[in-house]
């Protein structure tokens, strides 16, 4: 095998390895967050409302629909959040 042939491979088995790695971590890390609706800044909300269609389209704060990820147990101890949208 040439030497160029060899660092191609060595490559591409380092970028699959990172990429399951960073996949694994990522499925780690959202089991542990919850949504917490009415505590999200204006245009700071994660995912789509019932009046818009995208994250980070809020209008005020605290909006009842607009969420945003938390680590899990965090949203019942905020002042006017909710587990559910209202």
């Amino acid at each position: 095998m040439k030497k160029s042939n060899i660092a191609v491979a060595t490559a591409v088995s380092g970028l699959l390895a990172l990429a399951g790695t960073a996949l694994t971590t990522t499925s780690a890390v959202a089991a542990e967050k919850e949504k917490c609706y009415g505590v999200a800044k204006a245009g700071k909300n994660d995912c789509a409302t019932k009046t818009s269609s995208c994250a980070g389209t809020s209008k005020v704060d605290g909006q009842k629909d607009a969420f945003i990820m938390v680590p899990k147990g965090l949203c019942e101890r905020l002042n006017g959040s909710s587990s559910e949208a209202k």
